[in-house]
């Protein structure tokens, strides 16, 4: 059997550890080893630890968020919740174990947010994407027009971080997504709805 390229032996030995180990404690010496190749090989493709998450969470985790966004009329506002939700859930569920342990490394974890910065990326792109969404439905009259569509966002994509972060150090299972996803797209639309939005701000 062919072997797979250098880069993606990279990809998946970076998830493999980062999963298991965390971020923090992987090594790129680790990885490398894990993958088959050179430590210098794997600096050909990744200029750092800190991209090479990056890229593990764009292109493994990625296509979750793939409908982190959506087209305004594709689909009804609370179908499109629905999945958002499923996604984003199962996003934060597989990558909290990744950076939960970047909190415990400040070093790191300053020089992980400026590589962040670096290449335009961070936990708040998928709120603005999702701000983005409901502004629109709410121009199409499907979101009433006083919500606050990026408290929305956050509050939605909070509470789907929230999943992840709150079950992780007990025994309790979290909520299922299949019942997770549109209890919580109902709940949210209850509050932006054309019907019951909230009240003009006095």
């Amino acid at each position: 059997m062919q072997q797979k390229p250098a880069r993606i032996r990279i990809l998946d030995a970076a998830h493999e550890l980062m999963t298991t180990l965390g971020l923090a404690r992987v090594t790129t010496k680790e990885i490398a080893r894990t993958a088959g190749c050179s430590e210098a090989a794997l600096y050909k493709y990744f200029a750092s630890k800190e991209e090479l998450f990056v890229d593990v969470l764009r292109e493994r985790l990625g296509p979750l968020l793939e409908r982190l966004t959506a087209e305004p009329g594709e689909r009804g506002v609370e179908e499109n919740l629905t999945e958002i939700a499923r996604r984003a859930a199962l996003f934060y569920e597989q990558s909290f174990p990744i950076a939960a342990s970047l909190y415990a490394e400040p070093q790191l974890k300053r020089r992980h947010e400026q590589a962040m910065r670096e290449m335009g990326s961070g936990p708040h792109i998928p709120i603005q994407g999702l701000d983005a969404y409901l502004r629109a439905e709410q121009r199409a009259g499907r979101i009433h027009p006083s919500a606050d569509t990026f408290a929305a966002a956050s509050l939605f994509l909070g509470a789907c971080a929230e999943r992840a972060f709150a079950y992780d150090a007990t025994e309790e299972a979290r909520p299922p997504l299949d019942t997770f996803a549109p209890a919580f797209a109902r709940t949210l639309l209850r509050g932006i709805s054309p019907e019951a939005g909230p009240p003009e701000a006095s």
